[in-house]
């Protein structure tokens, strides 16, 4: 099998570069730290996550690197509204982004730099390009020129005047071009002395398009393997770092470029919507994860190509009553059939889904004994090597979870007494490939913890004494007599516990080895 990724720099698909065994540099742009982290910012880390864990499944060596933006416009004007320090704002926003990755399984990433720790470097390369010619001072500021790059507007396939048409451009005489960007930013009197860094153009600070270039040349040199960002980002970051890199280096700054798409939105009218905080309807991640689980935001996430656009559905965001969009809300009740499969495993094979034992890189020569798990194996394969489809793989994982629970109940497997002890070994071959394409994608098949206050332990003894009256219940009606009016009443009242528990988001689960409960929102 061949991996294929589409470059948004070619507009095509095209063989991976590179052979299993060797190293992968992968950049990706992290978050300017100034709010919580809301789903969008999820996004990203959670693709390129699954690319690490597939390509290193393969074989593949790889560096992947996340950048923390600390010294920004927003961070400043943030900072003075909430009457902090830029450095203190950041420190705080940042550990709620880790805590984002963390509930969601990102743990691939291998270097966090800040922008603030490179400043020296980006000042060395604005030096550099102006020692070259492609930058110019203006009171303080430094501009690149973006007239001495015939290259320019080559990521976005456009010429310079396109892209000044299609931008909103600030007006400034300072400027030779329209499109000419910030490498360098003179202090301004009403900013924080922590912002202002010095340099052979004066006080300042860096912009937004040069630190990446330094963080990402610093730790990974040229060229870069795969750059990762949100499409929102190709125009005018992406396009002007690779402007300034390639002048600055002289050579290819990156081999593939890869844009995801960004989340959408529909208000409760059907109208699309741009999540913004001005209209109230930003769901951060932290808010998000008191109604689905990590697991299951990671799963809609992945559950759609990362090329096409994540559609949240409709969303009343006004109505206390509807706190997530219908897409989530779709996403958790998809996922809760992988949260039953986790608990049905745990019943039949007595280990935690999670704790199962898979392989960890490919075997080319490996070969499974059931027809419909080596087909399974096959199609995942497929659909991975064709630019990351994760869409076309979580489909077939559902598939393949569909024919085990089906396996399971002809071997009525969750009855170790009466077990078909064949079918339990190719049940088990089945949940193993199972674990290991799941790995793949970086799901844990784990669904939403309590979040109850309290003592915990006690509310889950409160839950088995309903569940042991309402056991006692059935009990009782199945002796009574079939045209009793006791035995309907007693089965009524057992349902009854069973509709309350879930309107409070408890679901019961009844097994032959006896009654499970989880929550479920």
């Amino acid at each position: 099998m061949s991996l294929y990724v589409y470059s948004t720099l070619s507009r095509c698909k095209q063989p991976f570069h590179k052979r299993p065994g060797e190293t992968v540099t992968m950049y990706v742009c992290g978050p300017t730290v100034y709010k919580p982290s809301h789903i969008g910012h999820m996004v990203g880390p959670v693709i390129f996550d699954t690319v690490k864990r597939y390509l290193s499944w393969l074989g593949y060596r790889v560096t992947w690197v996340v950048n923390i933006t600390d010294v920004d416009d927003k961070l400043i004007e943030r900072a003075r509204e909430l009457g902090t320090t830029v450095g203190a704002l950041a420190r705080e926003m940042t550990q709620d982004y880790f805590r984002c990755l963390q509930a969601l399984n990102v743990t691939g990433i291998d270097h966090f730099p800040r922008a603030t720790e490179y400043v020296p470097f980006m000042v060395e390369i604005i030096q550099q390009l102006e020692a070259q010619g492609y930058a110019y001072r203006a009171d303080g500021d430094v501009y690149f020129d973006i007239s001495r790059d015939p290259d320019y507007g080559k990521l976005c396939h456009r010429d310079a005047e396109q892209m000044a048409a299609g931008a909103r451009l600030e007006i400034n005489p300072k400027k030779r071009n329209p499109g000419d960007f910030a490498l360098w930013k003179a202090a301004r009197p009403d900013e924080p002395p922590e912002v202002r860094f010095d340099s052979p153009f004066g006080p300042g600070r860096p912009g937004w398009h040069i630190e990446c270039s330094a963080m990402s040349l610093r730790l990974l040199g040229a060229p870069i393997d795969i750059h990762g960002g949100g499409l929102d980002l190709q125009f005018p970051h992406h396009e002007n770092e690779l402007a300034q890199s390639e002048c600055y280096t002289g050579t290819e700054f990156v081999k593939i470029w890869m844009h995801n798409g960004l989340l959408k939105l529909r208000d409760k009218d059907g109208h699309e919507a741009k999540m913004a905080g001005s209209l109230g309807n930003v769901l951060n991640v932290v808010d998000a994860l008191r109604h689905l689980s990590g697991d299951a935001l990671r799963f809609f996430i992945l559950k759609t190509h990362y090329r096409t656009p994540i559609d949240l559905g409709i969303w009343d965001w006004h109505n206390p009553a509807t706190p997530l969009p219908q897409g989530l809300v779709e996403a958790r009740k998809a996922h809760e059939n992988f949260v039953r499969f986790a608990e049905r495993v745990r019943a039949v094979l007595g280990i935690p889904f999670d704790q199962l034992p898979a392989p960890q890189r490919a075997d080319e020569a490996r070969s499974l004994t059931h027809p419909e798990h080596q087909a399974a194996f096959q199609r995942f394969r497929e659909y991975m090597d064709d630019d990351f489809n994760t869409g076309g793989a979580v489909g077939v994982l559902f598939e393949l979870v569909h024919h085990l629970n089906r396996l399971a109940d002809q071997g009525h497997l969750d009855d170790a007494a009466t077990a078909d002890t064949a079918l339990l070994q190719t049940f088990r071959e089945g949940v193993v490939l199972v674990r290991e394409l799941a790995n793949i994608l970086g799901l844990t098949f784990q669904g939403l913890t309590t979040s109850w206050s309290g003592d915990h332990h006690l509310v889950a003894q409160l839950l088995q004494l309903l569940i042991e009256l309402r056991g006692q219940l059935r009990d009782t009606a199945k002796t009574a007599p079939k045209e009793a009016p006791l035995r309907t009443s007693l089965f009524q009242l057992a349902d009854r516990i069973r509709a309350r528990l879930h309107e409070l988001g408890i679901a019961l689960e009844d097994r032959p080895t006896g009654t499970t409960w989880r929550i479920i929102h």
